[in-house]
């Protein structure tokens, strides 16, 4: 089969979570199926780090789609002909875009409905968009994979999709994750925390991240005992951030908070293999990749009791309601505060990490395309 691909989010140096998906997905399938030609659609020009195999052929398509108007021009116009150009076979998608004038069978992994439950957090030209065409895209599609039991019920429930029509392919985490040693600990902190022990917030900036209360929650915790630990937050600022701002600026112990910005790669493993706990109290998650991340280093995690972030963690860790900022707090001192508790978290962490694998999902992503096809030669 000649199968195209979008690969828009394939940007050198800037693996995003979907472009991470991407990236780990296709790097897989394209080497385990030589018998297939992929045809990989760019927006701009691409690496030659993307070109996995001698089966991977690039094709850079006009425009550079990174505004609602781009957007429907690269899907309606410039995808659809490209696909007959090339006399694709199949189009694939990972971000939760199709084209709705493809005349091949096509699929889309939709990660998540973010802005169908927080539609306020997104720009109005990009909300206007994502909520009139993400459900048509979604109807359009032959087979729709997603990385979670949780977002499956909820693009079922939203969009009426039926049941057996979505696949579920986790995400996994880079090889890179493992522990650290107590040596490389102890250098860690050293450098970047005064040596003190910490927790370690990892995610973009954004409301529905729930950062501020975090640092309340921190801020009361630090009150209420006498825990030497710290607070690391690792992340780009997006926009709406003034709660952030606000909550850390009423704060009593500021000083105990480290703003560390975006970190990729070693000092992003350095940064959560270091940690005595990695904190996830989002409201929102169709994933949560930062929570293996940390189970694959061997640190417990603490996550929100909401939407897709219980079903990541399993028994592997605490949970906490998200908007109690005395909750929070608790389950941060119930895991740190006793040591033993934390070794048993710790190492049940590490049994939870081998849920997940980028090897066994592309195996899953693969199967779900076989069966798209399938289903297209009985018509």
């Amino acid at each position: 089969m000649r199968i195209a691909v979008n690969t828009r989010f394939l940007l050198e140096g800037k693996l995003e979570g979907i472009g991470r998906f991407t990236y780990e997905i296709f790097k897989r399938v394209t080497q385990n199926h030589p018998e297939h030609e992929f045809l990989f659609f760019f927006d701009r020009p691409w690496s030659e780090t993307f070109v996995f195999g001698d089966n991977v052929t690039p094709v850079k398509l006009f425009p550079p789609a990174r505004h609602p108007y781009l957007w429907y021009w690269f899907f309606e116009h410039s995808v659809p002909q490209a696909l007959s150009k090339h006399k694709a076979d199949a189009f694939l998608s990972t971000d939760g875009y199709l084209s709705l004038r493809a005349r091949v069978p096509s699929s889309t992994v939709l990660h998540d409905l973010n802005f169908e439950a927080n539609p306020e957090n997104l720009p109005w030209l990009t909300r206007k968009y994502y909520l009139y065409y993400f459900r048509l895209f979604a109807q359009r599609a032959d087979r729709l994979q997603t990385v979670s039991n949780y977002s499956k019920q909820d693009i079922q429930d939203r969009y009426g999709i039926a049941e057996d029509q979505i696949d579920v392919v986790y995400n996994g985490a880079h090889e890179r994750f493992q522990p650290l040693s107590e040596d490389e600990i102890s250098a860690y902190r050293r450098e970047k925390t005064d040596s003190q022990p910490y927790f370690v917030f990892v995610g973009a900036l954004n409301p529905r991240k729930n950062v501020a209360r975090l640092i309340e929650a921190f801020d009361y915790l630090k009150s209420q005992t006498d825990l030497p630990h710290k607070l690391m937050i690792v992340g780009e600022k997006m926009f709406l951030t003034e709660d952030i701002k606000s909550a850390y600026g009423a704060m009593q112990h500021a000083d105990q908070v480290i703003f560390a910005g975006r970190l990729d790669n070693e000092p992003l493993r350095q940064s959560i293999a270091a940690s005595d706990a990695l904190i996830l109290p989002s409201t929102y998650e169709g994933f949560g990749i930062p929570l293996v991340e940390a189970m694959q280093c061997g640190v417990p995690v603490l996550a929100a009791n909401a939407t897709a972030l219980p079903e990541v963690v399993g028994t592997a860790g605490l949970l906490f309601d998200p908007y109690r900022i005395e909750d929070i707090a608790r389950a941060m001192n119930q895991l740190v505060a006793d040591r033993t508790v934390h070794q048993e978290f710790a190492h049940l962490a590490l049994e939870r990490a081998q849920t997940f694998s980028w090897d066994q999902s592309a195996a899953k992503y693969w199967s779900s395309v076989e069966k798209m096809m399938e289903d297209a030669r009985s018509l």
